[in-house]
Parts: structure tokens; sequence; C-alpha cells
């Protein structure tokens, strides 16, 4: 990473990891909470024997 140690390189390394590790945390979070919720979308059924798929038929 053009540091000039070893040590330098491993200071920084660790220092990434830990943003690594809070942002990955923040990302679960986030997705478990939007798991839980109720979906707000209105979900469109199609009719058997209606749509597309009957047509081609």
């Amino acid at each position: 990473m053009g540091h000039d140690s070893p040590r330098a390189t491993l200071i920084y390394q660790h220092a990434n990891r830990e943003a690594d590790q809070v942002i990955a945390d923040a990302i679960d979070k986030a997705v478990r909470a939007a798991r839980r919720k109720p979906s707000k979308r209105k979900v469109k059924r199609v009719a058997e024997g209606n749509g597309p798929a009957a047509e081609a038929s």
C-alpha cells in the first residue's frame, strides 16, 4: 500500500478490518429489520386461465 514499514501497513489493515466490520454489522441490522416489517407492496394475482400464459396456449 506504499507504507514505509510493514508495521504501518498492519496498523492500517487492522483499522480497515474494524471499519469493515462496523459497516457489515449495520447492513445486517438493516436487513434483519426489513425482514421483520410486513410488506407494503400489493401483490397482483392473476386468475387461472387469464394472462399472457393462457393466451399463448
